[in-house]
């Protein structure tokens, strides 16, 4: 699909995330100003609030949908009005579209404000937080390190995109620090455990999927039906503790190495801005069940890097640099069999991809592969040497899929490490 051209002059430039073509949703402030959902285009937020006051942006029921500080109210419509708000939204922003926007010179100061100038909030109210571990090439180098390469996948791991349940109250936005956390550590030479700040702060390239439409306890979906109850996507980095989770994970799982923290981009890209940049998933290695088939592909080629920046560093090192086609399983697929025993799936739920890793050291999406357990540390480009994060360490997620002559951006997802809170006095 070549480049849709808009009045608005800065989303017409190759270099810009968020020309026509792509109009992701987010929550914005300006000032003292309660958040209300916007889109960004160009170096521009248009407030959808504004729009949905003057009628020109108005559902039958005469509901509010915009002018809330979450995107679900817009989430639960489903995909036939999200359909027709895009298709909308692109007539009064397209050069030589509708005018009612671009012909109203008060109208267009009242809507369209400079992204420089606003505060991004939470997109949309997690509702529930679900992180999977769907990366071949992530699972067979973790599962190399703890178990060596004959054992690396576990027996299942072929056949289902394996997950756990996070938690949804501390899903922050971009731009929070993040405390380090502290809990149970036991080295292998150690005893007994002890207690401490985690000393194997990690990240994790991740893409989420944000479920729009909601679905009956006990009522399984097709892989069809899934894709369609997608809104969009956003980026995520599930902070990890390596050594919390070394000492708590067996045989349950993650539970406090990831409970503490995890980040997600300010903005939501739609299906609709991927449609034309699906591909296929890789090879099978073992045939799936006939419920995980796909009838169209489910993946989408989108490139992704991962940036560290040290405090007082003039500039942030790329660590890696990778590609959301290389996840084993899709979000759609992960949404089927997060369904199929009957849980029921609302809007408002967030599906973390699990980590995104390609074959090459330069794709790894983890410190842990990255250092190879802290065993390979490596040297950033402004001299730093690191294993794993030191405190105010900053890591910076971004995504982007190329058109002809243009770019579906998914914006920053930034975080920095802070230090442990002081511990309080466990006697008292």
């Amino acid at each position: 699909m070549p480049l849709m051209r808009s009045w608005v002059e800065s989303a017409n430039s190759p270099d810009t995330n968020f020309p026509l073509n792509n109009l992701p949703y987010g929550v914005f402030g300006r000032g003292a100003d309660e958040p209300v959902c916007g889109v960004a285009i160009g170096d521009m937020v248009l407030d959808l609030a504004v729009l949905e006051t003057v009628g020109l942006l108005a559902f039958e029921d005469g509901d509010e949908i915009f002018n809330l500080p979450f995107l679900n109210g817009l989430m639960e419509t489903g995909p036939q009005a999200w359909a027709v708000v895009r298709e909308n939204l692109i007539e009064l922003l397209a050069e030589g579209g509708n005018d009612a926007l671009s012909g109203n010179p008060a109208l267009r100061g009242a809507a369209l404000v400079p992204l420089q100038d606003v505060t991004l909030y939470m997109p949309f109210l997690v509702a529930e937080y679900t992180d999977f571990y769907a990366g071949k090439q992530h699972a067979i180098n973790v599962g190399t390190m703890f178990r060596g390469a004959e054992n690396a996948l576990p027996p299942n791991w072929l056949h289902i995109p394996i997950g756990y349940n996070g938690r949804a109250s501390s899903v922050v936005v971009s731009g929070t620090d993040i405390h380090r956390p502290q809990g149970q550590l036991k080295s292998a030479d150690e005893a007994a455990p002890h207690f401490g700040a985690s000393a194997r702060m990690d990240i994790e390239l991740e893409l989420g999927a944000v479920v729009g439409v909601p679905t009956e306890m006990g009522k399984p979906v097709t892989t069809s039906e899934a894709d369609e109850m997608i809104f969009g996507y956003v980026l995520l980095n599930d902070w990890s503790s390596r050594d919390i989770q070394a000492w708590e994970y067996q045989p349950l799982g993650p539970f406090q190495g990831k409970a503490f923290g995890t980040s997600i981009g300010p903005w939501v890209v739609t299906k609709a801005a991927l449609e034309s940049f699906r591909c296929v998933a890789p090879e099978r290695d073992e045939p799936l069940l006939p419920y995980l088939s796909e009838p169209k592909p489910g993946l989408y080629d989108i490139n992704l890097e991962v940036t560290m920046q040290p405090e007082g560093a003039p500039l942030a090192t790329t660590i890696c640099k990778t590609n959301y086609n290389r996840m084993y399983y899709s979000a759609a697929q992960q949404l089927t069999h997060h369904a199929v025993g009957g849980c029921p799936m609302n809007t408002g739920d967030l599906l973390g991809s699990g980590t995104i890793s390609g074959p090459d050291k330069s794709e790894y999406g983890s410190l842990l592969e990255k250092c190879w357990g802290g065993k390979e540390p490596f040297t950033l480009d402004t001299g730093e040497v690191r294993t794993f994060l030191e405190d105010y360490d900053r890591m910076t997620l971004r995504g982007w899929t190329s058109g002809d002559g243009y770019k579906i951006g998914f914006g920053e997802c930034t975080g920095r490490i802070l230090p442990a809170v002081q511990e309080p006095d466990w006697t008292k």
